[in-house]
């Protein structure tokens, strides 16, 4: 009776308990020590077959984190629509502004010095405001004023962008304004107009 050949699945039987024996005696404390024998040249190989079928999905967000629809990628082989490309229009150069006045320099140190005082009928006389305190005010001396409210003038202060000129006594003898580099308001007793430049 003539011998039949051994069926392909006791083939691959046999192979795949070689392949298992093969790797146990290879992953073993004697790794390294055993030659391959004339049986490694008889093993067959066998691709990898799947088990079912494979599919594919975006990894969830990380712990905390949200993940909108339009954040996650879409699915492999989805087809994606594309927007039509729209021309990029470069935005227009903003206008230059213009340039700003020069800014005068403020407040009660921008006022110390000597200045030219001119009351309204004209008369005019020196007027200096010193920045060495007197008491709670500043000194400030006064010389040739024909006006006699204003050649008493002893002290001075700023107070929310004006500047008080004072008799001896405390009265007030004129309240001035600051503009422009000049000084501009009125005597405090006749309400005349009074201007002081530098």
């Amino acid at each position: 009776m003539p011998r039949s050949l051994p069926s392909t699945a006791a083939v691959l039987a046999l192979a795949a308990s070689l392949g298992a024996c093969a790797s146990q005696r290879l992953e073993g404390p004697t790794r390294g020590r055993i030659a391959p024998g004339p049986q490694a040249a008889l093993e067959p190989v066998v691709p990898a077959m799947p088990s079912g079928p494979v599919t594919s999905e975006p990894l969830a967000p990380p712990p905390g984190a949200t993940a909108a629809p339009a954040d996650l990628p879409p699915p492999v082989g989805a087809t994606v629509a594309v927007a039509p490309s729209t021309p990029v229009i470069a935005p227009e150069a903003p206008p230059v502004a213009p340039t700003p006045p020069p800014v005068v320099a403020g407040g009660r140190s921008s006022v110390v010095g000597t200045w030219n005082a001119k009351d309204a009928t004209g008369a005019s006389c020196k007027v200096s405001l010193s920045s060495a305190p007197a008491l709670d005010l500043y000194k400030a001396s006064a010389s040739g004023c024909p006006n006699k409210d204003l050649s008493k003038v002893t002290a001075w202060d700023y107070r929310d962008g004006e500047v008080y000129l004072y008799q001896p006594g405390g009265t007030v003898a004129a309240r001035l304004r600051q503009g422009g580099g000049a000084l501009d308001g009125a005597l405090s007793k006749s309400g005349a107009s009074l201007a002081m430049v530098r």
